[in-house]
């Protein structure tokens, strides 16, 4: 990967549904989605369906900050699932499922605090949010059928009634924001 990319690792449910809504912006290069915050090495999906790994789903977002900022980077992550639901998004419940940020760096940290504490004083959202802010230790790739996986299974049922939407709404609210291709 290029050495001028920043890395960024958000957990906002299933990571079909968020790798489907940062792989549609102008200056994301690559996402993978994978596992990360957990106890157990080397996990499987298997064993992250247990939620008894510790592990969330998540995806590492490999970004070009001269096209896109992590801030903006955060506003769409905030703004594509439900950061007020502890431990799980829609139907999709256990901790894998949880909202949580993982950062690299204590800028990132800073950032993630801030922009959090803008959205409730702003009362942004009616319940509080319940992102979970934690140093990134170790991420997973998860394994290859799961990679870019709306795209490749747009027809498939959970695609269209759970991760559609979200690319819509990613559509109508961030269309400056999105690749031209």
């Amino acid at each position: 990967m290029n050495d001028t990319l920043q890395l960024a690792t958000f957990a906002g449910g299933c990571f079909w549904c968020t790798e489907a809504v940062f792989n549609r912006l102008n200056g994301v290069k690559k996402v993978v989605s994978g596992y990360t915050g957990g106890q157990i090495k080397n996990p499987a999906y298997r064993e992250i369906c247990t939620g008894r790994t510790g592990h969330a789903e998540a995806i590492q977002i490999f970004y070009d900050e001269n096209i896109i900022s992590y801030k903006e980077l955060l506003d769409i992550f905030f703004a594509t699932h439900d950061p007020t639901t502890l431990n799980r998004q829609g139907n999709d419940i256990g901790t894998q499922y949880r909202s949580a940020i993982f950062y690299n760096n204590d800028i990132q940290k800073k950032e993630a605090t801030y922009f959090i504490a803008h959205l409730e004083e702003e009362k942004i959202f009616k319940n509080t949010i319940t992102t979970e802010i934690a140093k990134l230790d170790v991420f997973y790739k998860a394994e290859d059928y799961h990679q870019d996986y709306y795209n490749l299974n747009k027809e498939q049922s959970y695609c269209q009634f759970i991760i559609h939407p979200k690319i819509e709404k990613l559509k109508e609210k961030y269309s400056d924001k999105l690749n031209k291709n």
